[in-house]
């Protein structure tokens, strides 16, 4: 009995092709061999797929719907066989990932020493950037997204929760007194950060779904979190930020955790993400497996906060 997968493969380059010879070649086997496949395949379904004349080889109207449904099972066989393939594979080669800068040094880089011990073979070239990349244009692997995301052509995994908070320094506090509701902050000075319009440069917003708004100012306002968190600590003002850019700071006492009268609001969370397409490269599933693993549900940033 012939291979019903190889007749398959041999009605699909017959229709590309145009000749059974062309076919037969490009698979490698004879053409009495292609040609007896052909004759299988149409005897099984009982229906005509080919007319042949002795130059040329073209399709019936059964056959140009019956190619449509090959093609799409030749394509998901091939595809199923590259996915059982690559879980066997070893990861490497490069893989090129992009995260925002705060993020990435501290809670990125420093796992990157026991991620390359155990992919020995694979280099990371990683790119710290707060601009939202275009991974296709730009060639990069993955990425890392803080937020809300952009963009209907990716496909995401979360990685984690991500909290915000708001801190001020002891010293400020002491000088400027405690604010108690979210209406108090307008006589206060706010360290805005320009890149994110719930944390922005002159309105900050609380409660679950950021429905609370309040207008703020500041003399300083940055598009970069540490740097507002330095300005923090030196007793510029009020800070509203994720933990992961807090924690260290709150955990040591040197900035004090505010609460007022509606909570922080709470970003969707810390997400990879990749191109969209059926399934990522080994690299790339590996890479979001070791950071699920290490953050899990209550990350390092957050362990012994409130």
């Amino acid at each position: 009995m012939l291979d019903r997968l190889t007749g398959l493969e041999v009605f699909a380059r017959v229709a590309g092709l145009g000749s059974l010879s062309a076919a037969a070649r490009a698979l490698g086997m004879s053409q009495t061999m292609a040609t007896k496949h052909m004759a299988a395949l149409e005897e099984r379904l009982g229906v005509k797929l080919l007319h042949r004349t002795t130059r040329k080889v073209a399709l019936t109207e059964p056959g140009r719907h019956y190619l449509e449904s090959v093609e799409r099972i030749l394509s998901d066989f091939n595809e199923a066989e590259a996915s059982a393939a690559a879980e066997r594979l070893d990861v490497s080669g490069t893989l090129r990932l992009n995260v925002p800068v705060s993020f990435g040094v501290r809670e990125v880089a420093p796992l990157l020493a026991d991620f390359a011990r155990l992919h020995p073979h694979l280099t990371v070239d990683l790119g710290l950037s707060d601009r939202v990349v275009d991974l296709v244009e730009e060639g990069w692997d993955a990425a890392i997204r803080i937020g809300r995301l952009r963009g209907p052509d990716l496909m995401a995994r979360r990685l984690a929760p991500c909290r915000l908070a708001l801190a001020a320094s002891p010293a400020y506090l002491a000088a400027r007194g405690t604010p108690r509701r979210v209406a108090d902050l307008a006589a206060h000075e706010c360290l805005g950060y320009t890149l994110s319009p719930m944390l922005g440069a002159d309105r900050w917003q609380f409660g679950p779904d950021g429905a609370v708004a309040v207008a703020i100012s500041g003399s300083l306002r940055a598009n970069n979190g540490d740097a507002l968190v330095a300005a923090a600590l030196a007793g510029q003002g009020i800070v509203y930020e994720p933990t992961f850019l807090l924690g260290d700071e709150l955990r040591a006492g040197r900035l004090v955790q505010l609460r007022l009268d509606h909570p922080p609001s709470e970003l969707p969370g810390v997400f990879a993400v990749h191109a969209m397409n059926r399934r990522p490269p080994a690299k790339v599933r590996a890479l979001f497996d070791f950071l699920a693993e290490r953050f899990g549900s209550t990350p390092p940033w957050d362990r012994d906060l409130a």
